[in-house]
């Protein structure tokens, strides 16, 4: 149950963040709408928790070298991380103005991927800055190219 458990909430965790954060930015700056953020975090937490899923379902399954029990361990985990912290993106859309909504679920979203990190880091034995730095900065790289392509569809379309 461990390792399915580990596999299942290092994915939705991951997922959930990058992809929700990068739609929630490129979703604001190409509409400055709340109805659309919320709709995407909502949309990310439904389809994109069961579509990932199902992607780790068959992704163990095709590995040949896990049980029954534990593939669907990893796939219930994998739905339940996704869904949560893809959800937990929600609260800042509820209780504050969108742009600042924005910004603090950027941090957020940043902190839980480096605190994760942080002891996914530990947890292998390795210095924790560059495994940080890593996942950090491919969640930055997202959240710069959804807002450059949400800013730069108006102008063109």
């Amino acid at each position: 149950m461990r390792e399915s458990l580990k596999a299942g909430v290092s994915f939705g965790l991951t997922s959930g963040i990058i992809t929700t954060l990068g739609l929630m930015v490129g979703l604001h700056s190409g509409t400055h709408s709340r109805i659309a953020v919320l709709s995407g975090i909502l949309t990310i937490a439904i389809a994109d928790a069961f579509s990932d899923a199902l992607g780790i379902h068959i992704s163990k399954e095709s590995e040949s070298r896990h049980t029954v029990r534990e593939i669907w361990l990893s796939t219930l985990f994998t739905f339940l991380s996704k869904f949560v912290f893809a959800s937990s993106f929600i609260v800042p859309i509820l209780v504050f103005r969108l742009s600042t909504a924005v910004v603090v679920a950027v941090v957020w979203g940043l902190s839980l991927l480096g605190g994760y990190s942080f002891l996914l880091a530990r947890a292998e034995k390795v210095r924790a800055w560059p495994v940080i730095a890593e996942h950090v900065g491919i969640a930055v790289a997202v959240i710069l190219l959804t807002h450059g392509l949400g800013s730069l569809l108006p102008r063109i379309l």
